[in-house]
């Protein structure tokens, strides 16, 4: 293990990367008005007051009840902010705001929560047989990270108005708008998944490390841009049912979907809908849309969506056969390497990054938009629950989600590794998910 890595466990650094994670969450939460922490701007998720609570409750639940004994102060408010909702088959919470605890309370609840866990991160209570304090430590900072993306792209639905807005950084330029240039990818192995043996931090799902081949393929440079996309809607894309599976169809006709969520028509023009203010269709960004839509856009060209495999190989192989644990090389990502680390809200022009490009010539596999595979949510050989979060992936084994692979403008540094997995059912609509074809 490299001195850098064993620096990353110590407890020192641990209780400096939560502390680091409690600001960026502290800092979301700070963007909303009084009133619209009890608002509920996506349907299939709780109010925001519930992520208010939940990101301690977990922290709580995991590292002082469960890993170092602690007593409960309020078991109440332990097990309402325990667990979040995944709602599959139409089921929608519908409780009233009034059913949710007053901020103040909560507040204090979190001030205690810290107290407790930083307290057990300095080594003041005695940890548990069976767990270790880096692991532990490593789930609550990631576990907080996730819910930055997604308090994210929740406040991303709520009116203007409602939040207080914060100004991107300029984007870096690009001359041309992206267009659909393909790149071979030659035969050969993916590794995917993480070995156990390997030193570091993974979740449950990332292992066991498995070599697989992959015969020869071609995939866009590029992800989809806008441009690209306006071009489905204008040809009715949304109205042809030939390019839907059953179910896909069933959904736009149901929720009566004619366009990416983050879009809106008015008065004839296309506009985006971005986190702090609306703007005429960025044509030159990537598209934002769930996965039943980037598959019928793939039908509708006659291409493919890229299985899990097809991705690392773009993004992580090289002529020479071996493969990088970045697209760009074994260097730590900056942001010069691409859209991601909270550098900014909104998507940045396509090929904006040139240096974050893959040994073969692929661009944006790791940034400015998680990416659609076509491969079902399901466990790699040898995979085991994770004793300290059992339910954590083998819940969403359920042929219901797709995975996606790469990152966001919102996704943390730490979660860009080779191995890391997200996954989220194909009808959802308000992710920061993007794509590129392969062809068929």
């Amino acid at each position: 293990m490299s001195t850098l890595e064993i620096a990353a466990l110590e407890p020192r650094t641990l209780a400096a990367r939560l502390e680091e994670a409690r600001r960026n969450t502290d800092a979301i939460f700070a963007l909303l008005t009084p009133e619209a922490l009890y608002e509920r701007p996506i349907p299939e998720r709780h109010r925001l007051v519930f992520y208010l609570g939940h990101l301690e409750a977990f922290d709580w639940n995991l590292v002082a009840r469960q890993a170092h004994g602690l007593e409960a102060f309020d078991a109440a408010f332990d097990q309402l902010f325990a667990f979040g909702i995944d709602p599959i088959g139409g089921g929608l919470p519908n409780e009233p705001a009034s059913d949710w605890p007053e901020r103040g309370l909560i507040a204090e609840y979190n001030r205690r929560v810290r107290e407790g866990v930083d307290a057990c991160l300095a080594g003041k209570h005695r940890i548990a047989d069976g767990h270790d304090l880096p692991t532990i430590a490593s789930m609550a900072i990631e576990h907080r990270l996730m819910h930055a993306e997604t308090l994210a792209y929740l406040l991303h639905h709520l009116p203007f108005d409602a939040k207080r807005a914060v100004r991107d950084p300029e984007p870096p330029s690009v001359a041309d708008l992206p267009g659909a240039t393909r790149i071979e990818i030659p035969a050969g192995r993916a590794t995917l998944g993480r070995s156990r043996a390997k030193p570091g931090f993974g979740w449950d799902n990332e292992f066991e490390e498995s070599v697989v081949p992959v015969p020869a393929f071609a995939i866009d440079r590029d992800k989809v841009s806008n441009a690209r996309f306006l071009e489905f809607v204008r040809d009715g894309g949304y109205r042809r049912r030939e390019l839907w599976s059953d179910a896909d169809w069933e959904w736009i006709e149901r929720d009566q979907v004619r366009h990416p969520g983050f879009w809106r028509e008015a008065g004839g023009e296309w506009r985006y809908r971005g986190m702090f203010a609306e703007q005429a269709l960025p044509l030159d960004r990537p598209a934002y849309v769930s996965q039943a839509e980037a598959a019928a856009f793939a039908r509708w060209l006659k291409g493919a969506l890229p299985s899990e495999a097809q991705f690392h190989r773009a993004a992580y192989a090289t002529e020479g056969g071996e493969e990088r644990e970045y697209p760009w090389g074994a260097e730590a990502p900056t942001a010069r390497r691409g859209n991601f680390d909270f550098q900014r809200w909104e998507p940045a022009p396509i090929g904006a990054y040139p240096d974050g490009r893959s040994a073969l010539g692929v661009s944006e596999l790791v940034g400015n938009g998680w990416e659609w595979t076509s491969s079902l949510f399901e466990p790699f050989p040898g995979f085991r629950p994770h004793p300290f979060y059992a339910g954590y992936s083998a819940n969403f084994f359920d042929g219901h989600h797709f995975v996606l692979k790469g990152g966001s403008p919102r996704t943390a540094a730490c979660m860009l590794r080779r191995s890391f997995r997200n996954w989220f059912q194909p009808h959802y609509p308000y992710l920061y998910a993007t794509f590129r074809l392969i062809a068929a």
